[in-house]
């Protein structure tokens, strides 16, 4: 597969502190967890690792604090082929996150603290402007402001670039922000904040999906886990299953591994359904091990899982 355009993300590095229990702990109480590991994490983070670890010409736009958790998203990045644009932040610290991973189900749940990518500002987003109009695809999430969200979008529409904003966490949005995405790729719980559409199916995500068409979104991905992902567009609606690469050891960095193999297939000039297919395949292999940047595959991993 070429290399195709560059992609551009805007987003958040965290650092994941990951605590494996049979269970969460109630208020006051204090449980005895199984494993404990530290890497690097943060949605945008997440993404820009795994479009590059797929081969893509990836940048990555953020503030890092200058601390311990910083040296380990330039040593992430490096590794991986990211290249990154980040205004160094000395009066903040590096991002941070929480993840419990509850044993049985490989499921869990995370508080993250962003840190110094909380500045992340609409000048900052203007200083960026010229790489942001240079790419084929742009991505972004909402864990930095939305205010620079948005400007990175409305740039990255005017140059004609393709837009996808992950709408991740769950979040209520300004009306103005729909028209700004070719594309929407929300989870079932982002896509129920954003439509107030309960979604268990993939009837449900079209109903969903058709509802953000409706608020002006050009195409809408909604993904469903196990069950894949539903691409909506104004002519028809795709159901793509999700890929069985192996046993489910975590399902964290899952929904960053789609997007980042998502905007990785459009920049390669892959149609919407073929970059959700492929999106997929990355996401399926991701699940099978711990972690979230590191449980990102390489390109011929991928190749190999949509050709068996």
């Amino acid at each position: 597969m070429e290399k195709g355009k560059p992609t551009v993300i805007l987003g958040v590095f965290v650092a994941d502190t990951a605590y494996r229990a049979s269970r969460q702990p109630r208020m006051g109480e204090t449980l005895l967890g199984s494993a404990f590991k530290l890497g690097p994490g943060g949605k945008g983070s997440n993404q820009a690792v795994a479009a590059a670890r797929l081969g893509a010409d990836v940048s990555f736009i953020t503030r890092l604090g200058r601390d311990p958790f910083a040296d380990m998203a330039l040593t992430t990045w490096r590794e991986a082929g990211v290249k990154p644009a980040v205004i160094e932040t000395p009066e903040s610290y590096t991002g941070a996150a929480y993840i419990f991973v509850e044993e049985e189900s490989g499921n869990n749940a995370i508080i993250v603290c962003p840190g110094a990518a909380t500045l992340i500002s609409p000048a900052d987003i203007e200083a960026s402007a010229d790489l942001i109009r240079s790419a084929g695809v742009f991505v972004t999430q909402l864990e930095q402001p939305i205010e620079a969200a948005i400007r990175a979008l409305e740039i990255a529409r005017e140059a004609g670039v393709t837009t996808i904003l992950n709408p991740a966490p769950a979040a209520k949005l300004p009306p103005e922000i729909f028209a700004l995405c070719d594309y929407a790729t929300p989870n079932e719980t982002e896509a129920e904040e954003l439509t107030g559409i309960a979604v268990t199916s993939p009837a449900d995500a079209r109903r969903a999906g058709e509802a953000l068409l409706e608020k002006g979104v050009g195409a809408a991905v909604v993904t469903l886990g196990e069950k894949g992902a539903l691409l909506v567009d104004r002519d028809s609606a795709e159901h793509v299953p999700a890929f069985a690469a192996g046993p489910v050891v975590e399902t964290t960095g899952a929904g960053d591994a789609f997007n980042g193999g998502f905007a990785v297939g459009l920049a390669r000039g892959l149609t919407p359904a073929e970059a959700v297919r492929f999106g997929c395949a990355v996401a399926g292999i991701s699940v099978t091990r711990p972690g979230t940047a590191p449980s990102m595959p390489e390109l011929a991993e991928v190749e190999a899982l949509l050709s068996a």
